[in-house]
């Protein structure tokens, strides 16, 4: 069975002060990795007085040029550029599946598919929350999540190995 992005996730909407984050809590499409890579530390802040912000088991995704797929699963609380949408579970609903979910190359295509602009494209944020999502209970959710969490661990430690290798 199917549902839609709506009808697992809202978008989060909540507000925090910029002097309040560092390069370490900060978040843009500058300092998420393509490729699924996670995030680094942040090279500015933005000369405002808020933004928006995110919590822990928030997915976070870069809106402008989705072909970088560049996607991380918040690991603390921060705050984030507006062209960074922030995915948050609703209840019932695992975060880590939820990460999974939009992780999948395919929520990727269909975003380029559905963006709007050809030099910088963007997301469109109505057309995002009417993909097809796999309906699992939370229970599923979690053992998939966990199995697909081993994989990337296992790949992450390979990476390291061949760093290391390399070194």
């Amino acid at each position: 069975m199917k549902c839609k992005l709506s009808d697992i996730c809202d978008y989060a909407k909540d507000k925090i002060y910029v002097s309040v984050l560092d390069e370490n809590t900060y978040i843009s499409t500058e300092n998420m990795m393509p490729n699924k890579g996670g995030i680094t530390k942040a090279s500015t802040l933005p000369a405002i007085l808020q933004t928006q912000s995110f919590s822990i088991g928030d997915v976070l995704v870069s809106n402008i040029r989705p072909y970088f797929k560049k996607i991380w699963l918040a690991e603390y609380n921060g705050g984030c550029s507006n062209d960074v949408l922030v995915f948050r579970a609703r209840n019932g609903v695992s975060n880590r599946f939820l990460y999974y979910v939009l992780a999948d190359d395919a929520f990727f295509d269909y975003s380029m598919t559905t963006s709007k602009g050809t030099k910088m494209p963007r997301g469109d944020k109505d057309a995002i929350m009417k993909y097809d999502v796999p309906n699992f209970k939370y229970e599923e959710q979690e053992k998939i999540a966990a199995i697909l969490g081993a994989l990337d661990d296992k790949i992450e430690l390979n990476q390291k190995i061949n760093d290391n290798l390399a070194a």
